[in-house]
């Protein structure tokens, strides 16, 4: 066993082997992927990628986590030695990638404020090459990223410096937030409805009752799946228990895995959504999705944004660049969220 796995030389299995020893570490798909940078699906592909190619079973999946199984057992010392060393070679040539920046962030504040914005810094900086989640301008390396970004309480960047508390309201698309606001609104033209109003068909007689403007009924409500082991993020349930809307089953509705897929269907008029404001604040300037309520209709969430730098990484200037230069934008977005919150 041993020999069969260490003696292969295709590039392609180093990635297996990677998601193999940091799920047996973590002791889930999950944790994996968030060190990883990765999805959950993933880390469990290329396992499987693994599995088939030796033709072996290598781990067990059980109530309380992965552990390896008896094949695996003999080779997973030799295993965690290997990665152990791994990463300290690329400490000890970490040099070698002064021009490149390796980040692992909160997918959502990754896909909806991060990479937006980081165009401007690559037209400053050309020269300096990202790997964020995975994905960009250079492969994932083996070893620790040089920057972190979540607001887990409990995550690899609770003990970072603070960048902003995120603020959690509705949106909606300009078409949707007319209909709601303004239920029984007339054309010039033809002095007809504009929209059907909105309502219930009664349970006893049987007759429509119109919902009064702001109503929510009739309506669909998108959701933002929870991840396993993220922050707690606050949804419809939570929002209509603060600021009581009409609206019945707030748990009922479309579930999104990623923020930026959910705010896709916002803005197609598929429905509305609790949503990150530091996220969407482009999108109201150029008007594609607009704000239901007044924005202090909001819920702060628990935990702050935080950034954590390896320390091996804080020396290099192209770090310190970045890093000044995500503290400028993060000023620019509270300030942004301070005024739009106050009106």
């Amino acid at each position: 066993m041993r020999k069969n796995i260490f003696s292969m030389t295709r590039t392609t299995h180093l990635n297996s082997l990677q998601a193999l020893e940091m799920a047996l570490r973590e002791g889930s798909l999950q944790a994996a992927a968030d060190r990883l940078g990765i999805t959950p699906a993933a880390v469990g592909q290329r396992i499987r990628t693994l599995e088939r190619f030796l033709d072996i079973d290598l781990v067990l999946r059980g109530r309380s986590g992965l552990r390896p199984t008896p094949a695996l057992q003999e080779a997973l010392d030799d295993l965690r030695a290997a990665f152990a060393l791994l990463d300290r070679v690329t400490d000890n040539l970490d040099f070698q990638r002064t021009g490149e920046i390796h980040i692992i962030a909160d997918p959502d504040w990754a896909d909806l404020w991060l990479l937006p914005r980081l165009q401007k810094f690559r037209q400053e900086h050309p020269n300096v090459l990202f790997n964020v989640n995975g994905e960009g301008d250079v492969p994932l390396r083996i070893g620790a990223a040089d920057i972190i970004v979540d607001r887990d309480p409990r995550g690899r960047a609770a003990k970072g410096e603070p960048l902003y508390s995120e603020i959690f309201l509705p949106v909606t698309s300009p078409e949707n937030a007319a209909r709601i606001l303004e239920p029984l609104s007339i054309k010039a033209d033809d002095e007809g409805p504009r929209y059907l109003p909105l309502g219930t068909l009664g349970d006893t007689d049987r007759m429509w009752q119109h919902s009064r403007g702001g109503g929510l009924e009739g309506f669909p409500l998108l959701h933002i799946k929870p991840r396993p082991d993220a922050p707690e993020t606050p949804g419809w349930t939570e929002w209509l228990a603060t600021f009581p809307h009409e609206r019945n089953s707030p748990e009922r509705g479309v579930q999104y895995g990623l923020a930026r897929n959910a705010l896709e269907g916002v803005k197609s008029n598929a429905g509305l959504l609790i949503c990150g404001l530091s996220c969407v604040l482009e999108d109201l300037d150029r008007g594609t999705v607009n704000l239901l309520f007044p924005a202090r209709e909001s819920l702060v969430a628990t935990h702050p944004y935080r950034i954590m730098t390896r320390a091996e990484s804080r020396p290099r200037s192209q770090i310190v660049r970045f890093v000044d230069w995500l503290f400028t934008e993060v000023a620019m977005t509270r300030l942004r969220m301070d005024s739009t919150i106050k009106g």
